[in-house]
């Protein structure tokens, strides 16, 4: 081991070393502001070169263990090292360069979702949370989605949403109303008409019996007269139902007294004698003329 380190000190190594680092170029290092690059060469290379070290960051906060102090430390360097690669982004565009920022990387939160970034300046991207850093306290909660709250509708949405299909009024137009109302329709249309049916079968058969003379037995012929009156009187029903209902159809009551033939023709000479005084009387003659009515107690 002494050897070799007599090697390196030796004069000819020095010599050689030198002459080495004279023939490679000074460490350039990266502007400060973006705007004061002027070529678009070297702008991509400063921005491939923050994103290398943006990248051995995030890979160095993934790991817990650094503790809370180096964590946000970390991340606040990765966050300075993003906004100024927007800066070099913008400045690559205008140097007619390609638009980087439409191919950057959302952010996520523990479950991989994408989540809205915070920026309330709204200039360059905002502040994120990287690795770790998203389990730091206070941190985890920013990832937490609030319960949803349900709303309550107001009377106005409530009856926005009613139109004629709450009330019905479009049931018949799917035509599935009709297809179950045809069954039963035709179902109580059968019993209704076989209901009459058999009631008419009985009444035949009652009246024929009546008709009919036969030699039958005390309590028959009792039972026999009493259906008999029964069907007569049921008719009888009918038949006045019927003649009242007409009745009523055809007359026409008068909710007011009507004047007979006598008073409307006195009403229209009263009418006429009373035009023939206001044309030829003069107002003072009228006068007198009720006057004297009055006194002798006259009507007319």
């Amino acid at each position: 081991m002494a050897r070799n380190e007599e090697k390196a000190q030796s004069m000819l190594n020095r010599f050689i070393t030198m002459k080495e680092q004279e023939k490679k170029k000074p460490k350039e290092r990266r502007p400060y502001l973006a705007s004061e690059c002027r070529d678009l060469a070297e702008a991509d290379k400063w921005r491939q070169q923050i994103l290398r070290e943006i990248g051995r960051k995030v890979a160095e906060i993934q790991n817990e263990g650094l503790g809370e102090h180096r964590l946000r430390d970390l991340n606040d360097e990765v966050n300075k090292l993003i906004r100024e690669k927007s800066h070099w982004e913008r400045r690559i565009v205008e140097l007619g360069g390609p638009n980087y920022t439409k191919l950057s990387a959302k952010m996520t939160d523990l479950e991989g979702n994408i989540v809205d970034v915070p920026n309330p300046s709204g200039r360059g991207p905002g502040y994120r949370y990287f690795g770790a850093a998203k389990k730091l306290p206070g941190v985890r909660e920013l990832f937490e989605k609030p319960p949803e709250l349900r709303k309550r509708r107001t009377r106005y949405d409530i009856y926005k949403r009613i139109d004629a299909s709450y009330y019905g009024y479009r049931d018949d137009e799917d035509g599935v109303l009709k297809k179950v109302e045809k069954p039963a329709e035709e179902k109580m249309r059968k019993e209704a008409v076989e209901e009459w049916r058999r009631m008419e079968e009985i009444r035949k058969e009652a009246r024929k019996g009546v008709s009919e003379v036969v030699t039958v037995g005390p309590a028959v012929t009792e039972l026999l007269v009493e259906e008999e009156e029964d069907v007569v009187e049921e008719e009888r029903m009918r038949e006045r139902e019927e003649n009242e209902r007409r009745d009523k159809e055809k007359e026409f009551v008068a909710h007011v007294p009507l004047p007979d033939e006598k008073e409307i023709e006195r009403m229209v000479v009263g009418k006429k004698k009373m035009e023939l005084l206001s044309k030829y009387a003069s107002e003072d003659l009228l006068e007198e003329q009720s006057e004297a009515k009055a006194m002798l107690n006259i009507q007319r």
